[in-house]
């Protein structure tokens, strides 16, 4: 499609002003029309410059997949086969919804030359998503037009949760640093439950670790070191219902569950333990426990286009789903986000996983709540708000303390901390040996 450009019509207002001057100083308006005519010409002349333009060929890197939330770099190469330099503005046609930085952007590509631009894109949401193409402008050699045409340049990119935080914890797990994520490391000494192996006595370790046939082979104290318990199984439960979109900052709870399963089944795996999921109170998806270095790739293709949906939650047919699928004893660990009047589904459901199952609930707190204390009280309806989630933190509060003294291990964290605080509570379980 032709588009004057600002000079194009600089021109014509140009030429309108001088009719009005020729009549004032009286200059014959043949002079005028020749101007204009020239200036038609000119136009003309210049589209169809425009329109012989050769078209742009354009390259795109960007990465197959891309965490959400997170900016990432696209990069964008161009260039053309015509003899002259062309200055070109171009639009990649990202996928929505996402936002952009630096584009679109306008250079000028001599010819027999690539130019490289980049800009920075950043998806919102998790699933499969295609760059479809790219809209270029070339601006036609007078300056007068700027032809803008759309190209198609297919590109198929998925868009998972923020698997950033694995990247960061395995360079800190390298380093022994995981303080820095606000991971506790116990330092203990052979206090596991699997043995490890024989080693000589250390000064600080018990006498119960001492292995006296050892010692008297070899004439000198030996100490049996163990390890973890490994080849246990984590199955998480996720939540799908509608409570799952409440949000906190740019993404939802469910955005931030998912970041937790997959920073923890990265923990998980490496501790030597299998890893499963199952999804409910929406799109129902099982995979079953399994270990070794592809899993995580197959939770993340599992998981990556999940979305919550507008149903209630159903804990009591999970649970039995659950049973149903999974025989041998696991750590179970559900993720939801709670109310008081859950309350009726959740403890059958927590009672029957309990009857074969080690069940962690881990409950979602909006981070909002607080921020409503927090604000001071100036009117009536300021009062009213925070009496109102008062009450509603008290009663929550009551249902936490009842579950625990039921003995059912929980937790509650808001959505930007439950990785760390998942992955602790869970090695907590491992080191006591409660699996």
């Amino acid at each position: 499609m032709l588009y004057p450009t600002p000079l194009t019509l600089f021109s014509a207002v140009a030429w309108c002003l001088l009719a009005g001057l020729c009549l004032v100083l009286d200059v014959p308006l043949l002079l005028w029309k020749i101007i204009g005519l020239s200036l038609l010409l000119l136009l003309l002349l210049d589209a169809l410059q425009a329109r012989a333009l050769p078209a742009i060929q354009l390259r795109r890197q960007v990465a197959g997949s891309l965490p959400v939330g997170v900016w990432n770099t696209v990069t964008l190469e161009l260039w053309h086969r015509h003899a002259t330099s062309c200055e070109v503005a171009v639009f990649d046609d990202y996928p929505q919804p996402a936002e952009v930085r630096a584009m679109p952007q306008t250079l000028n590509i001599p010819p027999s030359h690539r130019i490289r631009i980049q800009y920075q894109l950043r998806a919102q949401q998790r699933g499969s998503y295609t760059f479809a193409g790219f809209y270029v402008a070339l601006t036609s050699p007078w300056k007068f037009w700027r032809w803008q045409r759309y190209q198609t340049l297919e590109q198929q990119v998925k868009v998972y949760p923020n698997f950033a935080a694995v990247t960061r914890y395995t360079l800190l797990a390298t380093e022994n640093r995981l303080g820095e994520l606000g991971i506790r490391q116990l330092q203990r000494r052979g206090e596991g439950s699997d043995f490890l192996q024989l080693r000589e006595y250390r000064a600080g370790d018990s006498l119960r670790q001492i292995d006296w046939n050892a010692t008297a082979r070899q004439r000198k104290l030996i100490s049996k070191e163990y390890q973890d318990e490994r080849d246990q199984q984590v199955i998480f439960l996720l939540d799908c219902g509608r409570r799952m979109l409440a949000q906190d900052g740019e993404l939802s709870h469910f955005d931030h569950s998912l970041n937790a399963v997959l920073l923890l089944s990265y923990v998980a795996l490496r501790q030597g333990d299998a890893l499963g999921f199952m999804t409910f109170s929406g799109s129902e998806r099982w995979l079953s426990p399994r270990k070794g270095k592809g899993v995580l790739h197959q939770v993340l293709n599992s998981v990556y286009d999940l979305q919550p949906s507008l149903h209630t939650s159903d804990y009591l047919v999970a649970a039995q789903n659950l049973m149903r699928q999974q025989k041998k004893r696991a750590l179970v660990i559900l993720i939801s986000n709670l109310r008081d009047e859950d309350s009726s589904s959740l403890q059958p459901a927590l009672q029957l996983l309990r009857k074969k199952h080690l069940v962690l609930l881990a409950n979602l707190r909006e981070k909002v709540l607080h921020e409503v204390l927090e604000q001071p009280v100036q009117q009536f309806e300021d009062a009213l708000r925070q009496a109102a989630v008062s009450e509603y933190l008290q009663h929550r509060q009551k249902m936490y303390e009842e579950r625990a003294h039921q003995g059912i291990l929980q937790l509650e964290a808001e959505p930007q901390h439950l990785p760390v605080t998942l992955i602790n509570h869970y090695l907590d379980i491992k080191r006591a040996g409660r699996l």
